[in-house]
């Protein structure tokens, strides 16, 4: 699963690729390390219709499932302790951390987002692989340059619900990033997923504009060879320090 990734790369550079045609970002720093729950540069096809750069959170809602069964779960643990439990009003306010990748894009729950309206693509420069075994993230790109790249991703507009119990209910933009298989490259320190990642504007292209019978082919991993380790270690891409 990727939770850490880095962008780089300026503004124009992304707009060029993704042929974004607004920008609502503002003054873009370099961001060696974005984690989740945080706002970060996407490319999406805005309801206006003009494909913007534009600063979204990190995390899809979770499923109606899950949330109902960590409230749940919850509950439990106040009744345990002896305390009255209103359960609709914990389900309403149940902490949702959001989801960071989608990898089963066949369930209902992620269906919805699948639509050209709900797609963006995510600039990246480097994303990172936690190795278990080393106990360090190790981080990938396309060569020690650091070259543009996107992932497939979708957002949604306005949800409105708990991140955290302390800031409450909040209403915000989110998105995430499709998974696939991971390559040989992925798979030797992550054997599960790793994220789909677009590397050419025709990519881009076929993924923001066409219909899903076509763009799902997309969710596949990028050939062995494609990536290389960058940097073992850290929580962000020191390529800039040095």
């Amino acid at each position: 699963m990727c939770n850490l990734y880095a962008m780089t790369k300026g503004q124009q550079a992304i707009r060029d690729m993704a042929r974004a045609m607004r920008d609502t970002t503002g003054n873009l720093p370099p961001l060696p390390g974005i984690f989740p729950d945080y706002p970060a540069p996407i490319v999406r096809n805005a309801a206006d219709g003009v494909r913007e750069l534009a600063m979204v959170r990190w995390g899809m809602p979770s499923s109606k499932k899950a949330i109902f069964e960590a409230a749940k779960k919850r509950a439990g643990k106040l009744e345990a302790k002896g305390k009255a439990v209103d359960f609709d009003e914990l389900l309403r306010m149940e902490p949702d951390g959001g989801t960071t990748n989608v990898r089963n894009t066949a369930s209902s729950h992620w269906k919805p987002w699948l639509g050209v309206a709900n797609r963006c693509v995510v600039p990246l420069t480097s994303f990172s692989e936690f190795d278990h075994a080393a106990k360090q993230d190790v981080w990938f790109a396309l060569g020690e340059d650091r070259p543009l790249a996107f992932f497939a991703g979708i957002w949604t507009a306005g949800w409105t619900g708990v991140r955290k119990i302390k800031t409450g209910l909040e209403t915000t933009d989110l998105y995430a990033f499709l998974t696939t298989v991971p390559n040989a490259e992925v798979g030797a320190i992550h054997p599960k997923a790793m994220p789909v990642i677009l590397t050419r504007p025709e990519e881009v292209e076929i993924w923001m504009t066409a219909p899903w019978e076509q763009a799902k082919a997309l969710q596949r991993p990028m050939p062995d060879g494609a990536l290389q380790v960058v940097q073992r270690g850290g929580k962000r891409d020191e390529a800039l320090s040095g």
